[in-house]
């Protein structure tokens, strides 16, 4: 997911430099609304899981984004 971020948003940072935890927005990455549409459209097109509105609360760091992509998967 950090690797997909990374090309997607064209971060200028290596995949060891973005934590687990790290908020994506705020004061973690600082990334914007418009960011977190393509963070939308990646994680639909990597894993296949289609995202609603109400979904993207599921968007705070990597890992709530990798929990949200198994609890879909699972369903």
């Amino acid at each position: 997911m950090k690797a997909v971020l990374i090309e997607r948003l064209s971060l200028e940072l290596e995949v060891n430099e973005i934590s687990d935890d790290s908020p994506l927005f705020g004061t973690g990455l600082r990334l914007d609304s418009v960011d977190s549409l393509e963070v939308a459209i990646a994680v639909e097109s990597e894993f296949g899981v289609a995202i609603t509105d109400e979904d993207m609360q599921a968007f705070r760091s990597i890992n709530t984004i990798l929990d949200f992509v198994q609890e879909k998967g699972d369903a």
